[in-house]
């Protein structure tokens, strides 16, 4: 019988009368059953936490002891929640593994900001009518924080909503993807063991349409945290009205390749960053800009590489590219890449698929208002477009309704900085490819990639309100 799994509600772990399977994506064996949440239970988790918002407890360095002692916890139980990422993700174990250990580094650095939150002192003084007065800002928790997270990096995601709004000091009602809920539970019972209060962290289970659904309209919560598409970030936002919320929207991502660039370097790297987690990463290059005269000797050099990839079982230690996470999203994929190709696209490798494995695949031919260009295909695609000039570049980059990260390889430190001015990004990566993140730094994008910025840091001031506290001495 497969393991079922409680939600997590006021530090109990609850059985519920519905459940959902949780299926191996690369066996489409159901190897969980989780409990799905009523709606009396989503209103118990609110509660939860906006009792515990009330309470206040937690002093800044309980909380960094708290998410510090969680971060060891990752690190003693990495195998095991790495196994769980590549059975319910279907990602590659090496790269579960990685997922694993950048949470455990989330978690520390959430530990030491939560010390270092702080305000400004304001010179009022310098006002007349104020010579007497002593102003200063302090920053206070919003309260309640929806986290709304997405099945790529079932653990590290949700860590990055979770240890900040903690870290910040406030309550988090937690609802994961539905196709990837036990890392959440997981994350869950990690907290518990490190100590963290019961309310303060709370995790209910359902569709967006219905679980999803009722955290919109409680207005009990203040703040909401999502990473997923745009068009459930504009319902999300439609819905909250004036709330404050982080969304993370998702890009078809260009990494441009200028002719002076180290074609080597650049080919090694462009040829699996495409790829990776089945190119279901939403900085993932989809959009490969090359310089025309070294487009054809580039392109070969990329073929050749991107075809020793070896797409299979994610267990197997010599995989480098797993299932997607269903059948249905690659056959998506598969259809767009043969509308491409009907259109005139020419297909360079790749394009096959078997269940949810998707064959690595280069496009080359494309148009800008293919699918596969415009739109985020979310897939192991890429498609390579040709350039003139620099400028051109910068054009074809930003004729999109997406503006999340770009990557360029160059060796000319004019052209970079000329990169980091002009094209509309949120993140522009120097000789290397649109996928590189760093969890410490900002992160996030503009135009429809979303609003506010993930990493601790940035994380805490999206999730903090700013007071102003006045003296008249």
């Amino acid at each position: 019988m497969p393991e079922n799994y409680p939600i997590y509600i006021n530090g109990q772990w609850i059985e519920t009368k519905d459940t959902m399977p949780v299926v191996d994506k690369y066996s489409g064996e159901v190897f969980a059953t989780v409990c799905v949440s009523s709606p009396s239970e989503v209103d118990d988790a609110v509660t939860s936490a906006l009792r515990a918002s009330h309470l206040k407890t937690l002093s800044p360095y309980q909380r960094y002891h708290i998410l510090s002692k969680a971060s060891r916890l990752i690190l003693e139980k990495a195998a095991d929640l790495a196994l769980t990422i590549t059975r319910e993700a279907g990602k590659v174990f090496r790269d579960a593994q990685t997922e694993v250990m950048r949470a455990a580094q989330v978690f520390l650095i959430a530990a030491e900001e939560a010390k270092r939150i702080s305000g400004e002192v304001i010179p009022v003084e310098a006002a007349p009518g104020s010579e007497n007065r002593l102003a200063y800002t302090i920053r206070v928790p919003v309260g309640v924080v929806c986290a709304i997270s997405p099945f790529n990096f079932p653990f590290n995601l949700a860590t990055h909503k979770i240890a900040p709004a903690l870290a910040a000091g406030n309550a988090v009602v937690l609802k994961p993807a539905s196709a990837t809920p036990i890392s959440a539970i997981n994350l869950c019972k990690i907290l518990e063991e490190a100590g963290l209060p019961p309310g303060y962290l709370n995790l209910v289970v359902g569709g967006g349409n219905d679980v999803g659904d009722l955290l919109l309209k409680d207005e009990r919560i203040n703040f909401y945290t999502f990473t997923g598409s745009p068009p459930v970030g504009k319902k999300i936002i439609s819905t909250i009205g004036l709330r404050k919320s982080t969304m993370e929207l998702g890009s078809n991502s260009v990494t441009i390749i200028h002719k002076d660039a180290d074609l080597t370097k650049a080919a090694s790297l462009c040829s699996r960053m495409p790829f990776v987690n089945a190119g279901q990463v939403c900085i993932s290059i989809q959009r490969l800009l090359i310089h025309q005269d070294i487009y054809q000797e580039f392109a070969d050099l990329l073929a050749q590489e991107t075809k020793k990839l070896i797409l299979g079982n994610p267990l197997d230690p010599e995989t480098d590219i797993g299932p997607m996470i269903s059948g249905t999203e690659a056959a998506r994929a598969e259809a767009w890449v043969s509308a491409a190709i009907q259109e005139g696209a020419t297909l360079l490798c790749g394009g096959k698929r078997k269940g949810s494995l998707f064959e690595p695949t280069i496009l080359t031919n494309v148009k800008a208002d293919m699918q596969v260009v415009c739109e985020e295909i979310f897939a192991p695609v890429v498609s390579l477009i040709p350039y003139k000039d620099f400028a051109a570049a910068v054009e074809i980059t930003n004729n999109s309704r997406y503006g999340l990260q770009a990557g360029i390889f160059t060796s000319s430190i004019e052209i970079a900085a000329e990169a980091s001015r002009k094209l509309e990004v949120g993140g522009v990566i120097i000789n290397d490819t649109s996928l590189y993140r760093a969890d410490q730094a900002p992160y996030g994008g503009i135009k429809e990639s979303g609003i506010g910025r993930e990493g601790p840091k940035y994380a805490i001031q999206e999730m903090t309100e700013s007071k102003l506290v006045v003296y008249n001495f």
